[in-house]
């Protein structure tokens, strides 16, 4: 090792001999770098696949990516077929491991449809694992429960997605799910700080092709509302499109109630109570609306 001081971006790694030298100066700054990565090389990711023997954890997995694959690769091919089966069949040997694995291909399906980062993803899962240890899946469907599940993920890392479009890339209805995401919250297997309509807000006006006024328009209205306090135990996606409608009306942009229902998954009931309660804490006449 060595006590010269060479400027970071002077220094290069030599692969071949595992020494750190500097190219200003020639000095080895260190040596004999254990190499931390394969043996292998691969030059294609059908070549990462065949040669790699384990893979990095992933939460988002049944099994969080930590088994092994065995080779079937050999002089007796049909023992090692035998003992691959065998193998494979211990990674899903109880009940909780064979729960888990159709968990996480809903958890994936629901993902790619909605377009859900890695994030949620993990999350979702840490949230059914809990539900998992806990008990809570008996006596309810494995979709309902990953369903909410991802409810609560995308609320946690403020993602404005509804029920309603949870719903669409399932087979249960937006009452079941509810009902579990209550229970997840009930027996504290998550905490779900409260979301804001802000994010709601900015997700329906780009929807509806909305100007960067009336969307800045929308979220003053959203801010008086909450400072009302006329928010408090209001579902966000409700308050947002509310906003969205008074907004758009008073800018000359005008969305009708169905079509902010359409991509809102509010009902057009709901949107023409709170545009009601909203205006008249704002200060906006009802009648210059409609």
């Amino acid at each position: 090792m060595s006590e010269v001081i060479c400027s970071p971006d002077k220094v290069v790694f030599d692969e071949d001999r595992g020494e750190y030298i500097c190219t200003e100066t020639g000095e080895v700054i260190e040596d004999k770098v254990v190499d931390q990565g394969p043996e292998w090389r691969a030059y294609t990711e059908e070549e990462n696949r065949e040669r790699s023997r384990a893979s990095t954890i992933n939460i988002a997995v049944h099994d969080m990516g930590l088994s092994t694959f065995m080779d079937v690769k050999g002089k007796d091919r049909a023992k090692a077929m035998r003992l691959r089966k065998l193998q494979l069949r211990s990674r899903i040997g109880t009940s909780e491991q064979r729960n888990l694995v159709k968990a996480m291909t809903v958890l994936e399906r629901i993902a790619n449809q909605l377009g859900l980062p890695k994030s949620v993803k993990e999350e979702a899962s840490i949230i059914y694992r809990k539900a998992l240890d806990k008990k809570l899946i008996k006596g309810r469907s494995i979709e309902e429960v990953m369903a909410a599940s991802v409810y609560a993920a995308c609320r946690k890392n403020k993602i404005p997605i509804t029920i309603d479009e949870i719903v669409r890339t399932t087979s249960v209805n937006k009452k079941e799910i509810a009902k579990a995401y209550r229970l997840l919250l009930k027996e504290n297997v998550t905490d779900v700080p409260a979301s804001d309509p802000k994010y709601y807000v900015v997700k329906i006006a780009s929807l509806l092709g909305l100007s960067g006024k009336t969307m800045s328009a929308a979220l003053e209205i959203v801010d008086k509302a909450k400072n009302s306090g006329i928010t408090s135990g209001k579902d966000p996606a409700s308050i947002a499109a509310a906003s969205i409608y008074i907004a758009s009306s008073l800018n000359g942009e005008r969305r009708s109630q169905r079509e902010i229902s359409e991509v809102s998954g509010v009902t057009q009931v709901t949107i023409r109570n709170r545009y009601r309660e909203i205006a008249k804490e704002v200060g906006v006449e009802v009648e210059s609306i409609n």
